[in-house]
């Protein structure tokens, strides 16, 4: 009887292993794809050739190296060629990657972009992609070679009396992870609290103020180093002509107007004037 029972434990197992499903090369894959992506920056449509870096923000951070995944592909369906400097960027929080395009790609009259070229090309349609699957698309356009030009916003009044968010329309996109590098400060050169987001292809500051906004008066003080996809900082270039000696960094001060009646708004402001940080 025991040797029976040895026998039919046997079988049993035998089939269990015939029919039990097999771990695959992509099932062992899944288990460390990272969750979720939240979100894609730039999220605009379009990027300059020479952009210098995209953020990816994920869910749930993940436990896993994300960049050697990561491919940028072409109109002919092909990779892009070594795109991507070899280096991981993480949040503190590690939800947020930011990845680089390689540098030497970028800089004319360097090496690698001699022998390479550009890793991107205008007119093209490029995809970024994870394990294959399409993340964002852009359409390329030409080299940005100009920092975010604070004369060309569009400053909105500020209603008195009411807890309303306000719109700042920027020249270009900015880079989407310098949100909190533009603050908005009252008389006393305190920041106002509220929360501070990027819309519309991070080319609209939004500002949602924790209370109602007063008289003021208020301003709009944007940091020095702050920079635009393709590096280029606040009126300054990511890429200066050799022997070009360093500017000064100011931050600039814009005034912010205020009006006492919403239904009959102040006209929107611009401009700006600088000051040392």
């Amino acid at each position: 009887m025991r040797l029976r029972r040895q026998h039919l434990a046997a079988v049993i197992a035998s089939l269990a292993s015939l029919y039990a499903p097999t771990v695959r090369a992509s099932d062992r894959l899944a288990t460390i794809v990272p969750p979720g992506i939240v979100s894609v920056r730039p999220s605009g449509p379009t990027v300059p050739e020479n952009l210098l870096r995209i953020s990816l923000r994920f869910a749930i951070a993940p436990t896993a190296p994300v960049l050697r995944r990561l491919a940028l592909i072409g109109p002919d369906d092909r990779p892009v060629a070594d795109p991507f400097l070899d280096q991981e960027l993480w949040s503190p929080d590690g939800k947020v990657l930011t990845v680089l395009l390689h540098p030497g790609r970028l800089k004319t009259g360097l090496i690698a972009h001699d022998a390479l070229g550009a890793a991107l090309v205008d007119g093209e349609v490029i995809r970024l992609t994870l394990d294959g699957r399409e993340l964002h698309r852009w359409r390329v356009q030409p080299r940005d070679e100009t920092g975010p030009q604070t004369r060309d916003w569009q400053l909105p009044p500020l209603p008195v009396g009411r807890r309303e968010s306000v719109d700042v329309r920027l020249d270009a996109p900015i880079d989407a992870l310098e949100v909190d590098y533009l603050a908005v400060i009252d008389a006393q050169g305190r920041r106002v609290p509220g929360r501070a987001e990027l819309l519309d292809g991070e080319t609209v500051w939004r500002f949602s103020p924790a209370r109602a906004w007063s008289a003021g008066p208020f301003r709009l003080i944007v940091r020095a180093t702050l920079e635009d996809p393709a590096g280029n900082r606040l009126n300054d270039r990511f890429e200066a002509p050799a022997g070009a000696l360093a500017k000064r960094a100011l931050d600039a001060m814009l005034p912010l107007r205020t009006c006492a009646i919403r239904t009959n708004p102040c006209s929107a402001s611009s401009g700006a004037r600088l000051m040392p940080p």
